[in-house]
C-alpha cells in the first residue's frame, strides 16, 4: 500500500527537481497542502462543521497569521508570523487566484534571478510587505493571512525583468474576452487599481491592498537595483485578469 501511494510522489519529486522553475512549483504545493490540510478547506470532518469549524478557523489565522497589534511585542512565535502567513490562505478563492499569479509570473522570473535568488526574495519580500502592513496598521486586531504580498513582489520583478512580454489577461468590462498587452501596460494598471482600493479600504475584514504595494513595489526596486536592462519581447503562455486575490483579513 505505501508503495502503491508513494511511487507517483517520487515521480512528481522528480519531475518538480527537473523543471526550470523548481521552486515555484514547491511554493505552489506547499500552500495548496498547508490549505488542504488546515480547516480553511472545509474538507477535514474532524474541525468540526458550524460554529465550531469557524471557532477552529479564527484560532488556526491568529496562530498562524500577523497580527499587527500583537507583531511588536517581542516574542519570537509573532516575529514568525510574517513568514508562516505566507503559505496560509483565508478561502479556496484566496488560494486559487495566488496559485494561478504565482504559476504565470513566479516561472519565468525564478529563471531568470536562479533558484536560491528566487526563494530569498519571495520569502524576504513576502515578510517585508506584511510587515509594511503590520507597521501601518499598528492597532489591528485582524489576523492576515496570505501570499499575495510575495506574489505582488514577483510581480513587480516580472515588470522590470520583462516589460515587453506579452500577457493574456481576462477583463470583465470585455465581457471576460481574452486579450493580449504588454507587460508594461497590464501590472502598472494591476498597481494603479491596488492603489485606488488601497485608499477606499476601511478598517473591517477585507484584502490588505497595502500589503500588495509594497510587495510590488520591493519587487521592481530589488530588481531594478540587481539586474541590468530589461530583457526583449516575451510571450507569457497563459494569464489571469490582473486582480490577483489579496492578502485576507479573516
Amino acid at each position: 500500500m505505501i508503495r502503491k501511494w508513494s511511487a507517483p510522489l517520487v515521480r512528481a519529486g522528480r519531475s518538480v527537481t527537473r523543471s526550470s522553475a523548481p521552486v515555484t512549483y514547491t511554493l505552489i504545493a506547499l500552500c495548496c497542502l498547508s490549505f488542504l490540510a488546515g480547516p480553511a478547506s472545509g474538507l477535514n470532518p474532524a474541525y468540526g462543521a458550524g460554529d465550531e469549524l469557524l471557532a477552529v478557523q479564527r484560532a488556526y489565522f491568529r496562530r498562524w497569521g500577523v497580527i499587527p497589534a500583537e507583531l511588536f511585542e517581542g516574542s519570537t512565535g509573532s516575529a514568525l508570523t510574517p513568514a508562516t502567513a505566507l503559505f496560509v490562505h483565508g478561502s479556496w478563492v484566496h488560494l486559487l487566484g495566488n496559485m494561478l499569479f504565482l504559476y504565470v509570473f513566479g516561472a519565468m522570473t525564478e529563471e531568470r534571478m536562479g533558484r536560491v535568488q528566487f526563494t530569498l526574495f519571495y520569502v524576504g519580500c513576502g515578510y517585508l510587505a506584511l510587515l509594511g502592513y503590520a507597521v501601518a496598521n499598528a492597532d489591528s486586531e485582524q489576523s492576515l493571512v496570505g501570499a499575495s504580498g510575495a506574489i505582488s513582489a514577483v510581480l513587480g520583478a516580472f515588470l522590470y525583468l520583462f516589460p515587453r512580454a506579452r500577457v493574456t489577461s481576462l477583463l470583465p468590462f470585455l465581457f471576460f474576452l481574452p486579450v493580449r498587452f504588454p507587460a508594461w501596460v497590464v501590472l502598472p494598471f494591476w498597481a494603479a487599481l491596488q492603489w485606488l482600493a488601497a485608499g477606499r479600504a476601511s478598517d473591517g475584514p477585507g484584502v490588505a491592498y497595502l500589503a500588495h504595494l509594497i510587495g510590488f513595489g520591493l519587487g521592481f526596486g530589488y530588481a531594478s537595483v540587481r539586474y541590468g536592462r530589461p530583457t526583449g519581447p516575451t510571450r507569457v503562455k497563459a494569464a489571469p485578469a490582473p486582480a490577483p486575490e489579496g492578502e485576507n483579513q479573516p
